[in-house]
């Protein structure tokens, strides 16, 4: 029986980006929708699932795709009301990349760090991808500080974490003025603010003497940490090992293909952050 793939897209066009990778992981047909919304996509979800019966519904599952990650977690949302019973299928969210770049970044930084003995610093916190890196941070014990030019703005991102890892060691902290205090005591730092921000110069994150790892997932120039390349990966710069957009990416491209192959292994899986950070160790 054939593999398929239903591409929700909350965009008007659905991201070729993401088909592509589809096709590369392996999927035998995809269907991409855009211009998808909780009130439209109930009717596309059930034509995935009355087509099959339960044993063959692990051969269906669902994609959930677009530039606005909070209209994904929303949609998301309307696609598990949809299922009942032993009907459904398995869904992924990744909107924007958000779950599959923050789980290569953290995984990234794992490689040179024991993650509970680490304090992090996360620049772009409030983003989909800083808030997302933050909350596999904190699910593996580290104590992280997320940064924003509005500490409330963090601190509403902060709650958010704990509600979904209760005992999450997070706090909000403005970044408007001067990032370098923040860097006090920190042993791993990721930027994941929006493309054309930079954080810091090249002598002021490397003047940070507790600093051990430094990740920016900015690729578009200037680049978010001066002085780490966008093809960094595990670069010694001094005492700290970086890494760029780039050089994070081609973890977050075998997560991202092993993610839509999981899918197919079962008809109930829901890979959310937690679920895909799981998987990066197994890609």
């Amino acid at each position: 029986m054939k593999r398929i793939l239903v591409q929700l897209d909350t965009d008007s066009l659905p991201s070729v980006f993401d088909r592509v990778v589809a096709v590369d992981a392996g999927v035998d047909e995809l269907f991409a929708y855009g211009g998808v919304t909780p009130e439209n996509v109930t009717g596309l979800v059930h034509g995935a699932l009355f087509t099959r019966g339960p044993a063959d519904l692990k051969n269906t599952a669902l994609f959930i795709g677009g530039s606005n990650v909070s209209a994904g977690e929303t949609l998301l949302k309307a696609v598990k009301k949809a299922f009942f019973g032993p009907m459904r299928v398995s869904v992924l969210m990744d909107s924007n990349g958000s779950n599959t770049t923050a789980a290569a970044a953290v995984f990234a930084a794992s490689k040179h760090l024991t993650l509970s003995e680490t304090t992090a610093l996360v620049l772009g916190g409030t983003g989909p991808v800083g808030h997302r890196a933050a909350q596999i941070l904190a699910s593996q014990g580290a104590t992280v500080r997320v940064a924003s030019r509005e500490a409330s703005k963090a601190e509403a991102v902060c709650a958010k974490i704990r509600e979904a890892v209760p005992e999450a060691k997070v706090s909000g902290v403005g970044s408007s003025s001067d990032v370098k205090p923040l860097l006090e005591g920190c042993h791993l730092l990721i930027a994941a603010g929006a493309a054309g921000v930079q954080f810091l110069k090249a002598e002021e994150w490397q003047a940070a003497s507790s600093l051990k790892v430094a990740i920016d997932l900015n690729a578009v120039p200037p680049v978010g940490l001066d002085g780490i390349g966008v093809t960094d990966k595990a670069v010694v710069k001094g005492q700290v090992t970086t890494h760029g957009a780039i050089g994070v990416g081609g973890l977050k491209m075998k997560i991202h293909r092993a993610a839509v192959q999981n899918l197919f292994e079962a008809n109930d899986r829901v890979l959310d952050t937690a679920a895909v950070y799981e998987l990066a160790g197994k890609v």
